[in-house]
């Protein structure tokens, strides 16, 4: 363990949103350094001018927010550290660890290509390399790389990895129009930056010994690096969008909640035993990378909605009905009563596994229903238009509408009719609701109200009398 406090930095490119795997990285870059009371950065690497926008930059922003990754220092963007970047250049220059290189594009493609007939890796031949050329219309910097010997590193996931030096070529360090190519700048800000644990996809594995190269140009430390194992869906094929949404933002929007998305995203690739269920201090006091496996992380979003169903449950009414509301909003429900709502989340929680989901179930309770054709057909006949109709007189004259009273009233209803509760229980129900299916009846009647109930069952009784014909 490094002795000095533990820095880790999450460079996400605004190249696009913020997807599950960027997530994941940002998650054990956020416990590792919680863990060990160190620093957390983040940068956006924002130097991809055609394709990065402001829009992923303040999506990925907010989804880091939504998560509840908060960062100590940033975020830096690359696009303002140019200055940055060229006074390390010239540093490397005047200590000859770089040079100018001339060769023409079209010239180097033909060396490449040539290079592969022959069987040869197609690599720069060095051919500027010894020529102390300056700088000039259309060249670049590379890097003077070692010619021989091994770039070994360890690797905190994967153990030792060695590469031979002559494997790597003298990467460009900037381009001939004067940008600075990817592993350069992250080893500049990085390095400027004080981080001393890279923690990152395996998809970075292979720019690791030539950031090394850098660094050992530089003169910098070299910080620890630890590679996470690939995400993979339940068919063992790379995360994509067929496993389901892949936007941190699309699971806000699906109705997840944030904390759920965290867990799972802890548990790719990284274990306690076999916990599943993790608070977030729990998640601090744990994570370590001893405990991140080698082997790929499975996505399975099957585990994560029964996760999100669990939290669900265990968040109060009153703030489940403030989660609910925006739902609600965005499917039509206008001038919501708070109090109803909080009323209605405690008929729906126990079976819904996502706020959307909990959200459409909740509709009967504040807009118009329409019948569902089966339901109405099975159950809205005229058959039962007699007991509908002397249930509707009853439940106009009750005074009390909580559940207990309304047991009371059905009891004797019931009992007058010599029937059981099955028999109008579901013709009711889709009276109330347009559904087969819904909470309990007497719990839907007590959030609905007096009025609205016999608003609905004198509509359901109208509707029924209609198919009879004239």
């Amino acid at each position: 363990m490094n002795t000095k406090q533990v820095v880790t930095r999450f460079p996400p490119s605004p190249t696009g949103t913020l997807h599950i795997g960027g997530a994941r990285t940002a998650l054990f870059n956020w416990l590792f350094a919680r863990h060990y009371h160190g620093k957390f950065v983040l940068r956006i690497e924002d130097t991809d001018k055609l394709r990065s926008t402001r829009d992923n930059t303040d999506s990925i922003i907010e989804s880091l927010r939504w998560l509840g990754l908060d960062w100590d220092e940033g975020p830096y963007f690359q696009s303002q550290r140019m200055e940055i970047y060229n006074e390390m250049i010239e540093e490397l220059l005047s200590s000859g660890n770089a040079y100018y290189c001339h060769c023409k594009p079209e010239e180097l493609e033909r060396k490449k290509a040539e290079a592969k007939k022959r069987g040869l890796k197609p690599k720069y031949d060095g051919r500027c390399r010894e020529l102390g050329l300056g700088k000039a219309p259309g060249a670049v910097v590379r890097l003077k790389s070692p010619l021989s010997g091994t770039t070994t590193f360890k690797d905190l996931v994967k153990g030792v990895i060695s590469i031979d030096n002559e494997e790597l070529d003298d990467l460009i360090l900037q381009r001939s129009d004067g940008s600075f190519t990817y592993n350069f700048a992250v080893v500049v800000d990085d390095s400027k930056m004080g981080i001393n644990y890279v923690i990152r996809g395996d998809d970075h594995v292979n720019n690791t010994p030539r950031q090394i190269l850098i660094y050992k140009a530089l003169g910098e430390p070299i910080p620890l690096y630890a590679h996470l194992p690939m995400i993979l869906g339940p068919d063992k094929t790379p995360l994509s969008k067929r496993h389901g949404a892949t936007s941190v933002m699309a699971y806000k929007e699906m109705g997840f909640l944030p904390h759920a998305l965290l867990n799972s995203l802890a548990r790719l690739g990284w274990s306690h035993g076999d916990q599943e269920k993790f608070t977030t201090q729990e998640l601090i006091d744990l994570f370590s990378l001893d405990h991140v496996g080698k082997s790929a992380g499975i996505f399975n979003m099957e585990k994560l909605l029964d996760l999100n169903a669990k939290y669900i449950r265990e968040v109060d009414d009153s703030n489940l009905a403030d989660l609910l509301i925006p739902f609600l909003n965005n499917l039509g429900c206008s001038g919501l009563n708070r109090k109803k709502v909080k009323e209605a989340v405690k008929t729906l929680k126990a079976r819904a596994k996502t706020l959307l989901e909990m959200a459409q179930g909740a509709l009967f309770y504040f807009k118009e229903i329409t019948y569902e054709k089966q339901a109405d057909e099975k159950f809205l006949r005229p058959e039962v238009l007699e007991i509908l109709e002397d249930l509707l007189s009853d439940l106009e004259r009750t005074t009390g509408f909580a559940q207990e009273e309304l047991e009371k009233t059905f009891s004797t209803f019931l009992e007058r009719h010599q029937i059981k509760l099955g028999k109008v229980a579901q013709p009711l129900r889709v009276a109330l609701t347009g559904k087969t299916v819904s909470p309990g009846i007497f719990e839907i009647m007590e959030v609905m109200g007096q009025e609205m109930v016999i608003k609905r069952l004198s509509n359901a009784i109208s509707h029924t009398k209609s198919k009879k014909g004239p």
